[in-house]
């Protein structure tokens, strides 16, 4: 079953944000995920928590966290540390 990853993002320091983006759309990738959205949201209800959202679409919650978990995407998590502001979930799809 599918898995989708939700992110919502700020970037605090965007000289050395696309440092992060050269390491992370690759470990995307490896796992074979599918970015399905991104951008600034157009909330229609209530207050969206950052500036920015990502939907990212995974195989399985397993594959999801696997990416997450990965040393392709630790690599780029220190990379973004000091840079962006994330919250990262992941929902099985229905």
């Amino acid at each position: 079953m599918s898995a989708y990853m939700i992110v919502q993002a700020e970037i605090t320091n965007p000289e050395k944000f696309p440092e992060y983006q050269k390491l992370a759309l690759p470990a995307v990738q490896k796992y074979k995920g599918k970015i399905l959205g991104r951008g600034a949201p157009d909330t229609v209800e209530g207050q969206w928590a950052a500036p920015l959202a990502l939907i990212i679409e995974f195989e399985s919650v397993e594959v999801a966290k696997d990416f997450f978990n990965s040393p392709e995407y630790t690599a780029a998590r220190e990379a973004r540390a000091n840079t962006a502001n994330f919250v990262m979930s992941i929902i099985p799809g229905a």
